[in-house]
């Protein structure tokens, strides 16, 4: 990615986000940008030149916003907020996670209702487009005064007084990387700390993520499902479009769409002519399980959507100088739409650690050797995997408790509701690391599968998925570790080309 993207803190996309946070694509300020910090600059100056009373500009901060500052202190109150408040613990934050954060904090604040110089927006802008990823700790935000933590150290950073991610992985102080790299650092003026730390871009930078990956997730497992509804010899009536018509459910249609597409041609999941009793669950409703995860991804993505232009700070600059009190900074939509795609992508784990025990069950796998093994007995075949799928569905069925069902007060009582969203993103980047390797389970037990109903053939799109991962697991012959195979599916999972691969020949 070469073009510039011009932000202007109203038309930033899902695409583009990604293509920044993941690809490295540059940025800058659009014009409008410019006018838009310059003007809200000017009021700030205005207002402390009068004298006027303005949260976190002429007063404390919190349960301290009662104490007036001094016109002397004002300066020091935005390098000292900025210190006390860069309290976070623990690793460091994923890559993609603070470039992310990074990208939002900029775009919120170009709109031009924040209050700060343009050097500081070109600032954050320079620090992504030369790869430079401050040192934020996972731990600190409890995500209802903004991730105030969080963002409190990449202000350190732009101050010269925090710490980056060095080439090696561990933090390097902001000092000595700015004076390798020849940047100035930023001193701190009237409102420009506050504007930095009040802020959701932490929990938005992890819904953003989550819901690209998600949506490849999703497809991964509906693929994952075609090719085992083909080797258990499913029944496609329960795919019959008219059931998803009488529930009034588009979502139900369009999964029952794709299955059809995928298991077009099938010698395996074929009508019986013999009534033998009906599928399981697990198959005959892929169509009703799947669209609930549909659902809840569109529903984190519509509020993704909205939070990637949001501005999210306090006090907020309107016309020439009017400064409005309010609580844009909370994170309440944004950790409901955590914790309910952590559960959605939950479903998906478990229910692809169903058709795995029922395709390495001899009594449940319609004629298949016991745990697929090429010499039941000698051999245990995948039996173990089933045991790793069944382990990551309990973990998930730990972490997907709402981290937003629980507040706890901060602030001496001031901040008396909090969002707990921070806790809610990092638990679901560890749900959907989980889920990519149950569902890498079940691509590999159900293309073993499907070459043992040889000679007869699976849809178009289940053997278009076998012959996706033959490029990258070998047939299994005998007992070898499963280990680096489940690693390799679950990192073509997570990167999109096992879809690319199979959507290129057969679109789903």
């Amino acid at each position: 990615m070469t073009e510039t993207l011009a932000l202007d803190g109203r038309t930033l996309s899902l695409d583009e986000f990604l293509e920044v946070v993941r690809a490295d694509r540059p940025v800058g300020l659009a014009p409008a940008a410019r006018t838009a910090l310059a003007a809200s600059r000017k009021a700030v100056e205005r207002a402390v030149a009068s004298g006027r009373t303005i949260y976190g500009v002429t007063t404390g901060f919190g349960a301290l916003s009662d104490r007036p500052i001094s016109p002397a202190k004002t300066r020091e109150l935005q390098i000292s907020l900025v210190r006390s408040h860069a309290s976070g613990t623990g690793p460091a934050q994923p890559r993609d996670v603070v470039r992310g954060l990074m990208l939002l904090r900029l775009n919120s604040l170009v709109r031009g209702h924040s209050g700060i110089r343009p050097e500081v927006a070109e600032r954050l802008a320079d620090f992504l487009n030369r790869g430079l990823v401050p040192w934020i700790p996972e731990q600190g935000s409890v995500g209802a005064s903004g991730d105030l933590a969080p963002l409190a150290h990449l202000a350190l950073a732009l101050t010269g007084e925090g710490a980056f991610v060095g080439r090696t992985g561990e933090a390097e102080p902001a000092k000595t990387v700015l004076e390798r790299d020849g940047i100035p650092p930023v001193e701190l003026v009237e409102k420009e700390g506050v504007a930095l730390l009040n802020g959701t871009a932490l929990m938005a930078s992890y819904l953003a993520l989550s819901v690209a990956d998600a949506r490849i997730l999703l497809d991964a497992a509906l693929l994952a499902a075609a090719m085992s509804y083909d080797a258990l010899e499913g029944s496609p009536e329960s795919l019959d479009d008219r059931l998803g018509e009488v529930r009034n459910s588009s979502d139900q249609r369009a999964v029952a769409a794709s299955l059809r597409s995928l298991l077009e041609g099938s010698g395996l999941a074929v009508r019986r002519t013999t009534w033998t009793g009906q599928d399981p669950y697990t198959l005959r409703c892929l169509p009703q399980v799947l669209s609930a995860v549909r659902l809840a991804i569109a529903f984190a993505e519509r509020i993704a959507a909205a939070e990637l232009n949001a501005v999210t700070d306090n006090p907020l600059v309107f016309g020439e100088d009017e400064f409005v009190n309010g609580g844009n900074f909370h994170g309440q939509p944004l950790a409901l739409a955590l914790d309910t795609l952590a559960i959605a992508v939950q479903y998906l784990a478990s229910y692809s650690e169903r058709r795995v025990a029922r395709l390495v069950h001899p009594a449940l796998n319609r004629g298949l050797p016991a745990f697929l093994s090429p010499e039941p007995g000698v051999s245990s075949g995948f039996m173990v995997p089933q045991y790793l799928a069944a382990a990551l569905v309990n973990e998930n069925a730990t972490l997907v408790h709402p981290a937003s069902a629980t507040s706890l007060s901060t602030s001496a009582d001031q901040e008396d509701f909090v969002s707990m969203g921070p806790w809610a993103g990092q638990k679901l980047r560890r749900v959907l690391a989980n889920t990519r390797r149950a569902v890498a389970v079940e691509w590999i037990v159900a293309g073993q599968a499907l070459e043992l109903r040889r000679p007869r053939t699976g849809g178009r799109g289940s053997e278009a998925a076998l012959l996706a991962l033959r490029g990258r697991v070998a047939p299994w012959l005998r007992d070898r570790s499963p280990a680096p195979d489940i690693e390799r599916v679950a990192a073509a999972i997570e990167n999109g080309d096992l879809v690319r691969e199979v959507r290129a020949k057969v679109p789903f």
